[in-house]
């Protein structure tokens, strides 16, 4: 039983990559308007952040691009779900002798792989940007870890999106603000040059946590309370959402 339900989930994954691999617009959605970001912040506005050369805040920033390029990329997930179910495909997989729970892990799992190709692109144009790491291979693990985390967390609010909308619009709108909330923490500026009241809101909302813990990895540095704040909030999303999205998933697919 077990096997099949693997093998079920990675048909599934595989049905849903070769959506992504087809669409020219989700590639440049995921991966090139994150790098645009990147190259207009260093080579722009990198000079007025005085974080002296464009290496040191290519170096900087790269925790804030790679989390809006995820909150990019889980847009994708919401849409993808949004189409599957108003078009009756998964009453139709459901029809068949598979496993229930397949058609939803593979959008899930569809999302932790291009989203994880996504980070290693961006990593590696960054590189060619003069970004460099003084990261151990623990360190190199930390990161890792806490992305896979935050992908998560980020892809059961997609899917909760993605059941929940009356409109393709409505799918995707819910990533608008995890696009915007990076400008409104330290991924690109310290927050104590920002007002005390928006300093209040950046210093204890979760892309503060998750960027000062992967930037002092990167650092080779201590990440201290950091990354358990990170961690929670990121674990913190990811049980709250998968609660709401099962049980709306139960209720649109299976009417219970």
């Amino acid at each position: 039983m077990t096997s099949y339900l693997f093998q079920d989930i990675a048909t599934m994954t595989s049905r849903s990559m070769r959506h992504i691999f087809r669409s020219a617009d989700t590639i440049i959605t995921m991966t090139l308007t994150p790098i645009a970001l990147m190259l207009m912040f260093v080579y722009v506005f990198g000079g007025a952040m005085h974080a002296g050369t464009s290496a040191s805040y290519v170096k900087y920033l790269l925790p804030g691009i790679l989390l809006q390029s995820i909150a990019s990329g889980v847009a994708y997930t919401a849409y993808r779900l949004f189409i599957d179910v108003s078009k009756g495909i998964f009453e139709r997989f459901h029809s068949m002798p598979i496993s229930q729970s397949a058609v939803l892990w593979g959008h899930i799992l569809t999302s932790l792989v291009s989203n994880a190709i996504s980070i290693v692109v961006i990593v590696l144009i960054a590189l060619v940007m003069g970004f460099r790491s003084t990261a151990d291979i623990l360190n190199w693990v930390g990161v890792a870890e806490i992305f896979l985390v935050a992908v998560l967390a980020l892809t059961w609010l997609a899917v909760l999106a993605g059941l929940s909308a009356k409109t393709v619009d409505g799918a995707t709108a819910f990533s608008y603000p995890l696009i915007f909330l990076p400008f409104v923490s330290s991924a690109f500026v310290p927050t104590s040059s920002m007002p005390a009241a928006v300093r209040i809101f950046a210093e204890n909302q979760p892309v503060t946590a998750i960027v000062n813990a992967t930037r002092a990895l990167l650092n080779n540095q201590s990440a201290g309370n950091n990354i358990w704040i990170a961690l929670s909030w990121c674990l913190g999303i990811t049980i709250v959402a998968y609660l709401l999205a099962m049980r709306k998933y139960k209720k649109r697919i299976f009417g219970n």
